[in-house]
């Protein structure tokens, strides 16, 4: 079983993001999972140019890390993303992985994988954030099974205290045994659901501009027969 961390902090492993995100891994860590965190900040992932290439293609023309990302992402079995609060939303350089995934969010592609969200700030309101983030995974085809955040104003030291700690812990466990029993989660589901019928739907009206998702949604059909 293995987890893939996408952390969108600045400050790398030395952040606070960091530190609350190595606590979940720890509780994934528990129940048998192998991990690997990709700092965003070390990769090169350019903003999206808008160039529809990975909706006639499928893959994206510009020469920088996202690909490897996404690979990372595809061959794992779970996906947390990771990032401090920066104006009310997440960092720069993780948004710019989220824009490039347009073409993943029009088929769903990295589907059957289970997901979590990881938020901190200094004064507050994280929870918008994580829960855009678990949006964000289930457009994506991931199921996020929760989140977990801190406002460091409040946590006055190095450690953070025992509530988070625990939640942490606990999200990362629960992350890992969903892996380990395909657990599915209705409300999610049917989250998922409609956000594959729409992507359908718009990729049927775009089926001459964009081939290479119209066939990818024709063969996924053609195998459920």
């Amino acid at each position: 079983m293995k987890i893939v961390a996408l952390l969108g902090s600045p400050h790398g492993l030395k952040g606070n993001t960091a530190r609350l995100l190595k606590i979940v891994l720890d509780g994934a860590k528990r129940e048998g999972a192998t991990t690997e965190t990709a700092i965003i900040t070390a990769k090169k992932v350019a903003p999206c140019l808008g160039c529809d290439r990975c909706h006639i293609q499928g893959h994206c023309r510009q020469k920088d890390d996202f690909e490897t990302l996404k690979r990372k992402v595809m061959d794992a079995d779970a996906l947390i993303m990771a990032t401090p609060n920066y104006l009310d939303h997440v960092s720069a350089q993780l948004k710019a992985f989220m824009d490039r995934c347009c073409g993943v969010v029009h088929c769903l592609g990295f589907e059957g994988r289970y997901g979590a969200a990881v938020v901190t700030s200094g004064g507050g309101e994280e929870q918008p954030i994580a829960e855009a983030l678990n949006y964000f995974l289930i457009r994506t085809g991931i199921r996020p099974v929760g989140a977990v955040w801190a406002t460091m104003r409040n946590v006055g030291g190095p450690d953070f205290p025992p509530e988070i700690t625990d939640q942490a812990l606990r999200l990362g466990k629960e992350l890992a045994t969903a892996v380990k029993n395909k657990s599915k989660i209705r409300k999610i589901d049917k989250q998922m659901l409609a956000c594959s019928e729409r992507m359908q739907a718009l990729v049927q009206y775009r089926q001459e501009e964009w081939p290479y998702e119209y066939n990818y949604w024709q063969e996924k059909k053609d195998s459920k027969l």
